[in-house]
């Protein structure tokens, strides 16, 4: 049941992302549009488009939610391996996704005190360039005598 559902879950992405199954679904409204003066515009002539929109949605949820876990599952592997394979990287975020979200919290506020360090650092260190480059200049403006 998993794999045949896999196999229709993967073929319903392919098919429904493209412009021509779009175009399609364009095109059913448009037709459904136009019957409605053949159908008088009746209830149920109304409950055709509502039924059958509600269906689709319904069914495609699942569909798009076993393609976002199985990407978000492909995306963690990838991440996990590049941590895996980097010496100066932490082992300990690999299995990051799996922590409670107390600990996902620690881990923000940890980052993002390493982003404020970081900063700061940054402008000191663009400012002691443009100071460096200031006093070049001012050096061989005085040396050719323009100053």
């Amino acid at each position: 049941m998993n794999a045949f559902f896999a196999r229709f879950a993967r073929w319903t992405e392919r098919i429904s992302g493209r412009p021509v199954t779009f175009v399609v679904a364009v095109g059913l409204i448009v037709v459904w549009a136009v019957t409605g003066p053949l159908f008088g515009f009746s209830d149920t002539w109304q409950l055709v488009i509502n039924t059958g929109t509600t269906i689709i949605t319904f069914l495609m949820v699942f569909v798009i939610q076993n393609a976002q876990n199985r990407d978000t599952q492909a995306l963690h592997l990838k991440l996990d391996e590049l941590i895996r394979a980097t010496k100066s990287a932490r082992n300990g975020l690999i299995d990051l996704e799996e922590r409670s979200e107390e600990d996902l919290a620690k881990v923000k506020g940890h980052f993002e005190r390493l982003a404020r360090t970081a900063d700061c650092l940054e402008q000191e260190l663009e400012e002691k360039v443009e100071r460096t480059v200031e006093r070049e200049v001012d050096e061989e403006l005085a040396e050719r005598g323009l100053r």
